[in-house]
């Protein structure tokens, strides 16, 4: 089983978020990266999960500069075989996913996993894409995936319940909570990792649809009011008058 999965450097979620050049550039200065959750947690784990039942091999490819090698490390170091890192600035996500779909035509993946999301992002769309631009089977957000020679079983929640579905390998599917339990990687893994092959390919031309104009910080929470629990009116009062909830 030849499985490629797509995992991306993202801020780990403690960083304090700021913004550059007109509030038009995210500040990647005193930011510690991790590589995103979604990708390593479920995708990279459940990867390796079925290499190990059914042999076969685990490649990792990230669109990204050499800042990205310290993470790819880690996906290494946890058990991928190999990596593959694009040497491009991630653009947006279909310049992501035309560089990933372009290096993989060829190579013959049984599947193509990736997190649902970014945790920095959160445009759920690099899957999808490399989906369409493949012509393969999309299965998307699924919490479970078992292998069964050449056909998949998935499931996924849905409104009011869970959905089951099957599809015939080759597919690319994107990992949501519940795929598979976080590895933390062992000493043997991490000195393995520094000899195993990471493979750095120049990007194909391709443009980005998406432009960034400016980003803006949520609005910071207000205080929280406690109401005497025997002040009914005043709560009912606040609640349509400040909440304007009800």
């Amino acid at each position: 089983m030849k499985i490629l999965v797509a995992i991306s450097k993202a801020p780990d979620t403690t960083s304090k978020i700021s913004f550059t050049e007109g509030n038009s550039k995210f500040n990647e200065a005193g930011v510690q990266f991790i590589i995103n959750p979604y990708d390593e947690w479920y995708a990279l784990v459940r990867g390796l999960e079925l290499k190990e039942a059914n042999g076969g091999s685990v490649t990792t490819i990230t669109v990204g500069g050499a800042d990205a090698d310290p993470i790819i490390r880690k996906a290494l170091a946890i058990g991928a075989d190999d990596a593959v890192r694009i040497d491009a600035e991630p653009k947006d996500a279909y310049f992501v996913a035309t560089q990933i779909s372009e290096y993989a035509k060829d190579k013959g993946y049984d599947m193509i996993l990736v997190g649902k999301e970014t945790v920095d992002y959160n445009g759920s769309q690099v899957g999808g894409l490399i989906a369409g631009m493949m012509d393969m089977p999309y299965l998307p957000s699924a919490s479970k995936l078992d292998v069964n020679g050449n056909v998949a079983t998935f499931e996924r929640e849905v409104q009011g319940g869970e959905e089951v579905l099957e599809a015939e390998l080759p597919f690319v599917l994107s990992a949501a909570k519940g795929m598979a339990e976080q590895r933390i990687p062992n000493m043997r893994g991490i000195m393995a990792a520094r000899t195993k092959k990471l493979e750095v390919v120049p990007a194909v031309e391709a443009d980005a649809l998406t432009e960034i104009i400016e980003y803006s910080l949520p609005e910071a929470k207000s205080a929280v009011r406690l109401i005497d629990a025997e002040n009914v009116e005043q709560l009912v009062e606040l609640l349509h008058t400040e909440a304007k909830v009800i």
